[in-house]
Formats: C-alpha cells, sequence, structure tokens
C-alpha cells in the first residue's frame, strides 16, 4: 500500500541550469544533477516537462514533450548532464522529477524552476561545476 512506502526526504541533490560557451563561442545551456552526499546513488531517473499557465492570448496552454533519462550511478560529489536546454523554454515552467536509490531505499523529488528565473541577475557562480547557472535545492 502506498501508506506503508517511507518517504524519505532527499538531502544533498540539487538541479542546476548553467550556462557555458561552445565551440563557436555560442552560449549554450544544459541541466545538470549535483550529488553533495557522501554516498552513490543508484538508478537515478529523471523526467522533464516543460508547461505553461494558460495563455491569456488564446486560452491555449504551451508543453514540451516529456523526456526521460536515466543514470546508473552517480557517484558521491559528481555531477552529471541531464540534458540541454533550449532558452526559449525559460518562459516557461521547468519541472524535472528525480528519483534515485540509496541502498534499497527510494527517494523522489520534484524541482520546479518557475517562469523567468532563469536570467542574468539570477545567475551565480556553481562551485560544484564551475559554471554560472541558477540552483535548485
Amino acid at each position: 500500500m502506498k501508506k506503508d512506502i517511507p518517504h524519505l526526504p532527499v538531502k544533498g541533490v540539487k538541479l542546476a541550469i548553467a550556462r557555458k560557451n561552445g565551440e563557436n563561442k555560442e552560449t549554450q545551456w544544459h541541466v545538470y544533477i549535483i550529488n553533495n552526499n557522501k554516498v552513490d546513488l543508484d538508478n537515478v531517473l529523471i523526467t522533464s516537462k516543460g508547461y505553461s499557465n494558460k495563455n491569456v492570448k488564446d486560452g491555449e496552454q504551451q508543453k514540451t514533450s516529456v523526456l526521460r533519462h536515466m543514470i546508473e550511478k552517480l557517484t558521491a560529489g559528481s555531477y552529471a548532464v541531464i540534458e540541454p536546454i533550449d532558452p526559449a523554454l525559460f518562459k516557461l515552467f521547468n519541472e524535472f522529477w528525480v528519483s534515485y536509490y540509496i541502498d534499497k531505499h527510494i527517494y523522489d523529488k520534484k524541482f520546479v524552476f518557475v517562469p523567468e528565473s532563469i536570467r542574468e541577475e539570477n545567475l551565480i557562480q556553481i562551485s560544484e561545476i564551475g559554471l554560472d547557472g541558477v540552483l535548485h535545492s
């Protein structure tokens, strides 16, 4: 039963949307998962999607496709690139649902970057990945 599943708090896992310059000096944005724990994360599953509230102009809600990613092992103190992200999506809610195992216990958490939160004045230096971006924990 659902009530029998323990809901363990997620600690030490962060998501970041950060920028870096590509080979042709163009700015590229990526989503990163950061494991600040002292233990490895196993079978990390991440789903991502973007969506808007109803559009005031025509009443239509904007939605992106749902993407799914799997990282077999995210070692302690490391990070991984989840996916590239187009800056045109920064006007949407960008939701990432992260699930993983530590030992035989499952952990999960939803991270949501709200519209327009990924902008120049909100960027910070993210020491774990060595890039400027927006950090969500």
